[in-house]
């Protein structure tokens, strides 16, 4: 498809930020979908898994990179941004509207919209590229993460879960029990909590679980957490609890009892700290890749899966003031980023 110069304009784009965290229209994933006008060059469609901050902070900055890029290149471009808000047949019927429409390429962001969307462009020429997806390889989603192969590539969200023990360690030299809590339902969780688990054996930290499937068990989950003695607890990168932060953060802190995650987004909402992602720049990433495939002709099945791992040490020091904590423990030499 020819290139035009002209100025972006982003279809939704007065939308874009409340696209990302609102519901989906009451009449259907069709309702704001459709064709991509003619004079638009290429047309993406946004797909977000479910509504909490670290996915509407990537499909904000997504927007934003997509724009700037846009305007850059004197591309025109048609962004049609959907978000499932956690519902399976929502999200697959979303990616059919997407494969229907002949979009010039999808934006899974996180990895249950990924897989649905993966599904639906079976047997098509449509490209996906991925965010949040923390281990695609064993998703199934791509052959390795330097060689994806096929018509998908993207960003993964992985940490490095000894980083976090590191956290709470310098914070608690002394920690003997961990509490996990996490969405078994959730590849992306699952993937992290088993590569956690060798590094507590080798530190001989013990630990517990709590499991939930909807955000309304959370606080349950982080109760029975506490009342079997976990003196922290670790949150992977899982939709289900994001979703209900602010709860488990809230019952922890009446416990006095730390929380470490696995993103910047689920510190601003209670946790205590982490050594996670940072879903602004990833946002900004994955818009980056968009526009290598669609604008620069690269081949997705030869890009490799982008992984963002910077170690930037974030700490909310409201929590660590309700925990009586300092937050200078967790400074290792180079600093951390404060927010509240």
């Amino acid at each position: 498809m020819k290139l035009k110069k002209m100025l972006c304009t982003v279809t939704a784009a007065a939308l874009a930020l409340a696209a990302c965290g609102g519901p989906t229209p009451a009449s259907g994933p069709a309702a704001s979908g459709g064709a991509a006008p003619a004079e638009a060059d290429f047309t993406i469609g946004i797909v977000q898994y479910t509504q909490h901050s670290s996915l509407d902070e990537i499909c904000e900055a997504l927007q934003r990179e997509l724009e700037l890029l846009a305007n850059t290149t004197g591309v025109k471009l048609n962004v049609i941004v959907k978000n499932g808000q956690g519902d399976a047949p929502t999200i697959n019927d979303i990616c059919s509207l997407f494969v229907a429409d002949k979009v010039d390429l999808i934006v899974p962001i996180a990895t249950p919209a990924a897989t649905s969307a993966a599904a639906a462009t079976q047997g098509t020429d449509i490209p996906l590229v991925f965010s949040a997806v923390t281990d695609p390889v064993a998703a199934q989603l791509v052959e390795s993460m330097d060689a994806p192969g096929g018509l998908i590539t993207g960003t993964s969200d992985y940490i490095d879960t000894d980083l976090i023990l590191k956290l709470a360690t310098a914070q608690n030299p002394e920690l003997k029990k961990l509490g996990l809590i996490y969405n078994l339902g959730e590849p992306n969780s699952v993937a992290t909590i088993d590569k956690l688990k060798p590094n507590l054996d080798a530190r001989e930290i013990g630990y517990v679980e709590s499991t939930v499937t909807t955000p309304g068990e959370v606080q349950m989950a982080a109760q029975k957490l506490i009342s079997e003695g976990a003196e922290a607890i670790f949150v992977p990168i899982d939709n289900t609890v994001a979703s209900a932060m602010s709860v488990l953060a809230d019952e922890a802190v009446k416990a006095g009892v730390p929380v470490y995650t696995a993103a910047d987004s689920m510190v601003r909402d209670g946790g205590l700290a982490t050594t996670g992602v940072n879903y602004t720049r990833l946002g900004e990433m994955t818009a980056q890749m968009v526009f290598d495939v669609l604008y620069n002709k690269q081949d997705p099945a030869a890009m490799p899966v982008q992984v963002l791992n910077d170690g930037i040490v974030t700490v909310n020091t409201t929590t660590a003031k309700a925990l009586g904590i300092d937050p200078d423990v967790f400074d290792g030499g180079e600093g951390y980023v404060a927010v509240e």
